[in-house]
């Protein structure tokens, strides 16, 4: 999944800045500086995923066991660490090249709905992330319950905000010129409010549970600081 959402990201972005009608005249951005951050981008999304994984859901675990920080192929990565990554390797890369930070988050946070969307498909194949149990018409048993009961397919929820209803909001609302951070903003604030609401039908990590008030998850507080960075 994040491999074929950042090759799609990476052709779609091309297409943006090549299209200098969105941007009011030369784009401040060449495809060349997109095709060479397609490494920095996947470093950013692998290595903030897994540290943020590391941090934000299961900081004791791997302090009493260090070398399993190296054991991706286990599963436990986070998108809020993911995009953390993203963002340093996007300042870093920008800095780089003398570009403007603030034009290439646009770019990226057009695209990227792309990859959220494809991971979240990878999700429910594996039959992981799934959600509290339900009585609704479509829910299902997923083959790694041990408790073999109906849940909501939660990966679906958020494959359909998080990857189809943002994507088409960003690239419709990206297809005019912007100014300075907006497509960046409108990112954060619908991702936040997309992944707030659908964890409360979303099992929580087990090793942390509801943090306050027997309903708010660890998803839900990283999600505030982007609805209001989207906001501002």
């Amino acid at each position: 999944g994040y491999i074929v959402g950042i090759v799609i990201g990476w052709v779609l972005a091309r297409r943006m800045v090549h299209n200098e009608r969105l941007w009011g005249g030369p784009a401040p951005i060449q495809p060349v500086d997109i095709d060479d951050f397609l490494l920095w981008a996947t470093i950013g999304i692998i290595a903030g995923g897994r540290i943020g994984y590391v941090l934000f859901y299961d900081l004791g675990t791997f302090l009493a066991e260090p070398l399993r920080i190296f054991t991706v192929w286990q599963g436990g990565m986070s998108f809020h660490g993911g995009l953390i990554g993203t963002t340093l390797a996007m300042l870093f890369f920008a800095r780089s090249r003398g570009i403007d930070p603030w034009r290439l988050f646009d770019v990226i946070a057009a695209v990227a709905p792309i990859g959220i969307g494809l991971v979240r498909i990878a999700n429910f194949i594996n039959a992981e992330l799934y959600g509290r149990p339900s009585d609704v018409g479509w829910a299902m048993v997923f083959p790694t319950d041990p408790q073999q009961l109906a849940r909501h397919p939660s990966q679906l929820y958020q494959f359909a905000l998080e990857g189809v209803a943002l994507f088409t909001i960003l690239w419709f609302y990206s297809r005019k010129p912007r100014p300075i951070m907006a497509v960046s903003g409108m990112f954060a604030l619908f991702y936040g409010i997309f992944r707030f609401i659908v964890e409360f039908v979303r099992v929580p990590d087990a090793q942390l549970g509801y943090l306050a008030w027997g309903w708010l998850t660890m998803g839900q507080i990283l999600c505030v600081p982007m609805i209001l960075a989207g906001l501002g």
